[in-house]
């Protein structure tokens, strides 16, 4: 029988973003934090204290009975706490530590809080429900750079992003420490307002849920909210110390759960990061493998003997990178919302083509006009090796991505060496179906926006306001494997702007199609950019240098505008004319 954990590992790696934590007090426990219902029995302590009574052996029997009310948070607080700086400092001493508390390592993330938050980092993770106060969560989160969305207040609810366009979103169902409106007896945890109930409603029903700490005995809405849920989208999986019973029996059965023995939160998290972190390792090239691939690339280069080799190595890298990115795990149809399965499909084609992109990028920065057949054929294959069939148009546009990756790699890699021969044989050489299934230049059939539509961009993560959401990310994706050609910012910014505008403007000049008096053609950073800091730089030195070598140009002189210079000029300022009615302009 398979370990769940290892079942759960899979189905989290699996389903990238895809399962909400739901965590209970059982989570802070090893952090020496309080539940919510030991600091309410602690005020009545106090309050006792103060009204010289003794409140054992029941404090919440002894309210009621005293004050012919059952125990509230607030009222508790007003009688011991008048003002809201006494309050804080109060409730203070509960949930953050102390300095003697600190050296101890209370009150503080516990290794499964930081094991959460690596698992939110990576995006595995991206909502989690609690039942707690505490902020230890939040902590966490913030040592490893993930700032969350908090919802803790019912009118948080209306102004949070949905949770598909948020990166990470803490609800927090009984409240914040700090706030009054906690709930803490059995009359506030049997219903949440509205808004909040809605907004768990989707969670329940759109996500898997990881379960731990939780012992659902006393939060009764959100048992009812687990119960009413009518779909099993992903098995959900329960992380419990001992044998279930009572109401987390039942809510298992209910959801066909599957039920994993743990000690504690700390070495459930812990296993699951570590598994996660594993098949994630595995699913990755190994880390020579690219620098293997590079070294070979380099060493043949300079031996005119070793072209054939050179071809080979490169047709072998393709052909396996086609084998895998055309795999069943790219199928058109999914069950996960698009933004989660768009950031789990370009993180599974990115590791895929990794070796891939490293050899073409190599290549085109180094290689002479005798191997740039070597770059288009590759360019070709990918391209063309995408299926046709029915699905989801966003996730069938998308597999052309692995191209486009390439496709930009490789051509900033060849404009930043001055090699514009190779840049041509990448960019118009090769051939690649259209729509009417004719060979058309892989610049005229595969560009951001053909490959990903700018609504379908704004769901990567902080991309949902930008102009160019797909040249933005392509500008972060191929920071890494193209340092080692360019290393300096600038120089990196410079030709990523400089290659965008010379595809668009190559594009332009093959397509000619009409837009007020202009040539349309895919734009990027370089359009917004060249507004926002004053004067269009690329379009500008580019123009500097088409006046200064005339038709010894490099671009001309790779054949590329016909190898003619008033048709050159002619794409640039119509391209030009289309850039500046841009609504960013």
């Amino acid at each position: 029988m398979i370990d769940p954990m290892v079942s759960l590992a899979f189905s989290v790696y699996s389903n990238k973003g895809a399962y909400a934590l739901l965590l209970g007090s059982g989570i802070s426990r090893a952090s020496e934090i309080p539940t919510g219902w030991e600091v309410v029995l602690d005020l009545i302590r106090k309050v006792a204290k103060l009204e010289g009574e003794d409140c054992e052996p029941d404090p919440a029997a002894w309210f009621k009975q005293e004050h012919a009310t059952d125990p509230d948070y607030g009222k508790l607080l007003d009688v011991i706490a008048k003002t809201p700086t006494e309050r804080q400092q109060l409730l203070r001493s509960y949930f953050e530590p102390n300095e003697e508390e600190r050296a101890q390592g209370l009150k503080s993330p516990s290794s499964g809080h930081k094991a959460i938050a690596q698992l939110v980092a990576t995006g595995y993770a991206r909502v989690i429900i609690t039942t707690n106060f505490d902020r230890l969560i939040e902590k966490a989160l913030e040592e490893v750079g993930v700032a969350p969305s908090v919802i803790s207040t019912p009118d948080q609810v209306a102004g949070a992003l949905p949770l598909t366009h948020s990166g990470a979103t803490l609800i927090k169902l009984h409240g914040d420490y700090l706030d009054t409106r906690i709930k803490n007896t059995e009359s506030e945890l049997a219903t949440y307002d509205p808004a909040l109930s809605s907004l768990l409603d989707r969670v329940v029903d759109e996500y898997g849920l990881i379960v731990c700490g939780w012992s659902a005995d006393w939060d009764i809405a959100l048992r009812a909210a687990i119960e009413r849920c009518p779909s099993r989208r992903f098995t959900t999986y329960w992380a419990t110390r001992s044998p279930l019973a009572g109401q987390a029996k039942r809510l298992v059965d209910h959801r066909k759960a599957q039920v994993i023995q743990v000690r504690d939160g700390n070495q459930f998290f812990e296993g699951l990061w570590v598994k996660v972190r594993a098949l994630g390792d595995m699913a990755a090239p190994h880390p020579l493998s690219a620098k293997m691939a590079v070294a070979a690339v380099k060493r043949y280069l300079v031996d005119p003997a070793a072209k054939i080799r050179l071809r080979d190595l490169v047709v072998d890298e393709t052909e396996k990178t086609i084998a895998e990115v055309n795999a069943p795990t790219f199928s058109a149809e999914t069950r996960l919302p698009p933004a989660d399965e768009l950031n789990k499909r370009l993180i599974l084609y990115e590791g895929l083509c990794e070796t891939l992109l490293a050899i073409v990028i190599t290549g085109c920065y180094w290689g002479d006009e005798a191997h740039a057949k070597i770059w288009m054929d590759c360019l070709e294959r990918i391209a063309n090796s995408a299926k046709s069939e029915s699905g989801l148009t966003y996730l069938l546009s998308l597999r052309r991505y692995p191209a486009l990756l390439l496709l930009y790699g490789s051509g900033i890699a060849a404009i930043a060496a001055g090699n514009y021969q190779n840049f041509a044989s990448i960019a118009t050489r090769a051939k690649v179906r259209n729509d009417r299934e004719e060979k058309d230049s892989i610049c005229s059939v595969v560009y951001p926006i053909r490959v990903m539509e700018n609504e379908v961009g704004h769901l990567l993560p902080a991309l949902d306001k930008h102009y160019t959401p797909i040249s933005d990310y392509l500008f972060s994706k191929l920071r890494l494997p193209l340092r080692e050609y360019l290393p300096g910012e600038e120089e990196y910014q410079t030709a990523f702007d400089r290659f965008e505008y010379l595809f668009g403007l190559i594009h332009a000049d093959k397509n000619r199609r009409e837009v007020q008096n202009g040539w349309w053609g895919p734009v990027g950073r370089f359009a917004w950019r060249g507004q926002r800091f004053g004067g269009d730089r690329a379009t500008n030195t580019i123009q500097a240098e088409i006046e200064a070598q005339g038709s010894n140009w490099g671009p001309l002189k790779a054949g590329l505008f016909g190898g003619s210079l008033e048709q050159a000029k002619q794409a640039k300022a119509k391209f030009d004319v289309f850039i500046s009615i841009l609504p960013f302009h």
